[in-house]
């Protein structure tokens, strides 16, 4: 019997599109010989709709017209059994519902991928692939995953976070930018990929810029040096934090001082249709010498395994040209494209790299059916409101 994976993509954020690129993407790409693949779309107000048009990316021309022939569905738990029933239900005449033994979240940015999703799969008791609940808000949330990463001995620049009380003071916040960094900075939403919001600044006028655009996406912000002689250099890890293999090495061309979302997703695209992350302009294998690619993928699984991801991820990391210092810079715990061309210069083809995300979804349920999440107790027995002495203070 092929197992039923429900391939969920799209959602409330602002790479809503890109998220639809990679999720169509990966069904194309699985073993159909063992799985039954369930497309289902997430709008952009998280509605799940399933349907013959939901996995075909010509669908996506004409979304309203998708939906209109498509069924809405919601995730219901129903003892053993996980389902995606039609919504609103019908006494009469209905569509049956849709049971899966998995879900493969291919989603990209907030409400999605920085655990938000997870918990939700996590509470309905959904086996799901790639990081868990912790992995993903602390993958998502750069100020938390520098700090995290720091204690354990990985290099990353320092960086300053300001909020909305901050924003208001705007002339106090860019004296504070001057005095801990100087120009050139890096301004960036906290919790936002694929170079949305992300600006540099070399003087006051573009840090107010970029302090704007920044604070267009997100609630809060990060402001770090930026480096002036710099390379990028991007690395995938496959596995979990007990076992984990790192892929070749690429480098990104861009046009700017960083790589645009335009570089990634749009000028690739001209007269063929985008193809995520796929399309951007790279080398694969980046020109490193040998001993700073071996560096840079240990320091990649470090960091992977540090941050306790699971599946596949990319880590991007800056080289700093003037003095060949290597630095973690972000991690992608759902990649665009899920990487895969990382994968298959080292001999991991796209259907066997994501047959195993699903091995590896399932071995986690396997090791927590081992963990006690309950034990009996008759502490309710016992249990009164009638005076303070039940009440724990």
């Amino acid at each position: 019997m092929k197992t039923r994976v429900a391939v969920l993509f799209g959602g409330k954020s602002v790479e809503h599109e890109v998220s639809v690129i990679s999720g169509i993407q990966a069904i194309l790409n699985m073993d159909t010989e063992k799985y039954e693949v369930i497309p289902v779309y997430l709008t952009k107000e998280n509605e799940m709709y399933v349907g013959e048009g939901i996995g075909k990316i010509e669908s996506y021309k004409d979304i309203n017209a998708l939906l209109a022939k498509s069924r809405r569905v919601i995730l219901v738990r129903d003892r053993e059994k996980v389902c995606l029933v039609p919504y609103p239900m019908k006494l009469l005449g209905g569509s049956k519902p849709l049971e899966i033994d998995m879900a493969f979240p291919v989603v990209h940015g907030t409400n999605v991928e920085d655990g938000a999703l997870q918990g939700y799969l996590k509470t309905l008791g959904v086996p799901f692939v790639g990081c868990d609940v912790t992995a993903s808000a602390i993958g998502m949330d750069k100020f938390i995953m520098k700090a995290v990463l720091k204690e354990a001995g990985v290099p990353v620049l320092d960086a300053k976070l300001y909020t909305m009380r901050d924003y208001e003071e705007m002339e106090k916040l860019m004296d504070n930018v001057e005095e801990t960094f100087g120009y050139p900075v890096i301004v960036k939403p906290v919790n936002l990929g694929s170079s949305v919001g992300i600006g540099v600044a070399k003087t006051r006028i573009e840090l107010a810029n970029a302090v704007d655009d920044a604070f267009r996406y997100a609630t809060k912000i990060l402001v770090e040096h930026a480096i002036t002689k710099l390379r990028e250099i991007n690395c995938s890890v496959l596995g979990d934090e007990n076992d984990a293999i790192a892929s070749e090495c690429e480098e990104p061309l861009h046009s700017k001082d960083i790589l645009s979302y335009e570089d990634k997703y749009v000028s690739n695209a001209k007269g063929g249709g985008s193809k995520g992350m796929a399309s951007v302009s790279r080398e694969i294998p980046a020109k490193l010498s040998s001993e700073k690619r071996e560096e840079i993928r240990e320091l990649a699984v470090k960091a992977f395994q540090t941050l306790g991801c699971s599946g596949v991820s990319r880590i991007d990391f800056m080289i700093d040209e003037e003095d060949g210092k290597l630095y973690f810079n972000e991690i992608n715990t759902i990649p665009g494209s899920l990487a895969f061309y990382l994968w298959e210069p080292v001999g991991i083809p796209y259907k066997e790299l994501l047959d195993r995300m699903v091995r590896l979804a399932f071995q986690r349920v396997r090791a927590e059916e081992n963990v006690t999440f309950a034990f009996d107790t008759n502490i309710l027995n016992s249990a009164s409101f009638g005076g303070a002495k039940g009440v724990k203070r």
